[in-house]
């Protein structure tokens, strides 16, 4: 017992702190101590799932704390795609027919935590032209019969400075109009003036009248999201399907949103952004004005103009052999056909001086346009206006699809004044040489592609120039 009671007390000593730790460690260890390590390596990590438009996936292991710019910048680098800061993680609600772009600042789990587990909720990876569109041309956001602005400014407003009452913390802008409303646990909608003010949405209970005594406070955002209808008018029998709505962060079931439906996409439009504005403010500022920096930087159109020729192989297209490689010239569609002399170094077979070569001229139309990513086979007229409205209502968005009605003929479906139209391009055959043009024959192009870098260069007979293509990107 004195020999225990001798060993306890020698335990109770202090042990003498080892001045030179790193004499003491292996030479493959690291001397830091835990505590000296970033606080980022304790970070829970979690793993999500992203869609992309051809409904291919890809599962991510991910920080609890990461936000959607982030998962958007991972895929990225990923999948080596171009950063034209356009690319948006999309929330799809699948048994409410909702979806909404989440900002670039939200944390995916908390968005994840709000789901249902029995519901098959996705999130895709898409691009979203008109996620900042608002801040490069506020007119086409804001027509003057729905803004009106506080008494004490007598001198009219320029479009620039409504953004600056937008998110300015004493003035704000006063957004108004008529809406549809599904009123709670009824079937039957209601058409009501609505008035957006920084306090919330209210909407008046007597005609146009503003008055304190005839507004009724409808809903306010801070607790809430906006989400927009993605069905129309099939799930909630709305008049129109120009639909939008606020979900509660921790509410799954439709009982408790507050629906909305407007007349047209241009007043649906000006209500969402100028909610969004209300409820992020500074921080949506932020998130245009900080995008990503140090990659490429580089915008579709310039690497069309930095791009010469372009080789991918065609054993499995036109059922060549190896040594065959489709050779496009992007500025003028010059198709060639390279047949490559063996030799160890294969850039210097395409490139070198001294290499024998064999250049024939030939036509493939269908070889061309079906490899552009601005094409899609086969699909309907509202699955083109599905895949527009997706990437954003923005001047010059546009598609190339084949048509319905006539097999031997295509659609430029294009994006212009918040609304989707469709020219048909026709095929022409002229001394035994087949052409396509959109202005019956006055301008005519050998192919698709040829068709569609003109009018991305000159407007011609289309409302705008083409801009930005829908893609259905794999992930």
């Amino acid at each position: 017992n004195r020999r225990k009671k001798k060993d306890d007390n020698i335990l109770e000593i202090p042990s003498i702190p080892n001045p030179f730790p790193e004499l003491c460690c292996s030479p493959f260890a690291s001397v830091l101590s835990a505590s000296l390590l970033p606080k980022a390596t304790s970070r829970k990590k979690q793993v999500i799932k992203v869609y992309s438009e051809d409904d291919s996936s890809r599962a991510l292991e991910v920080p609890s704390d990461i936000t959607a710019r982030d998962v958007c910048q991972l895929l990225i680098l990923k999948n080596h795609y171009i950063d034209d800061h356009s690319w948006t993680l999309f929330e799809q609600l699948a048994h409410t027919g909702l979806g909404r772009a989440i900002e670039d600042h939200e944390l995916v789990m908390e968005v994840q935590s709000s789901w249902v587990m029995e519901e098959e909720n996705k999130l895709y990876f898409r691009k979203n032209y008109a996620k900042y569109e608002f801040f490069k041309n506020p007119l086409s956001f804001f027509p003057d019969h729905m803004i009106s602005f506080p008494s004490e400014i007598s001198a009219a407003v320029s479009h620039s400075g409504i953004l600056q009452m937008f998110l300015s913390s004493s003035t704000y802008p006063e957004i108004h109009g008529y809406l549809h409303a599904k009123e709670q646990g009824k079937k039957a909608w209601k058409k009501m003036y609505f008035l957006l003010r920084r306090s919330g949405l209210y909407f008046s209970t007597k005609g146009t009248s503003k008055e304190p005594r005839h507004l009724q406070f409808f809903c306010e955002f801070s607790n809430s999201d906006m989400y927009m209808s993605l069905t129309g008018k099939k799930v909630s029998g709305a008049p129109t399907n120009y639909g939008f709505c606020f979900k509660p962060n921790k509410s799954g079931g439709t009982r408790d949103l507050k629906q909305l439906c407007a007349d047209d996409e241009q007043s649906r439009t000006c209500w969402m952004t100028a909610i969004r504005l209300l409820k992020y403010g500074m921080q949506l500022y932020q998130n245009y004005m900080q995008p990503y920096q140090g990659r490429s930087g580089c915008s579709p159109l310039n690497v069309t103009r930095m791009v010469c020729l372009t080789a991918v192989p065609l054993i499995n297209t036109l059922f060549l052999p190896s040594c065959y490689f489709l050779v496009t010239c992007v500025s003028y569609t010059t198709v060639l056909i390279l047949q490559i002399f063996a030799c160890a170094n294969p850039c210097q077979n395409i490139w070198g001086s001294q290499v024998k070569t064999c250049f024939k001229n030939i036509f493939i139309p269908i070889a061309i346009h079906r490899s552009q990513s601005w094409f899609h086979h086969k699909i309907s007229r509202e699955e083109a206006q599905r895949l527009i409205l997706q990437h954003g209502l923005v001047d010059g968005v546009f598609l190339v699809r084949d048509s319905q009605s006539n097999p031997k003929t295509f659609v430029l479906s294009l994006s212009h004044g918040l609304k989707i139209k469709h020219f048909q391009i026709v095929p022409l055959e002229d001394d035994g040489k087949l052409f396509y043009t959109l202005d019956d024959g006055h301008t005519r192009f050998t192919d698709l592609i040829q068709l569609v870098e003109f009018y991305q260069l000159n407007k011609g007979v289309l409302p705008c120039k083409l801009k930005h293509y829908c893609a259905r990107i794999a992930l």
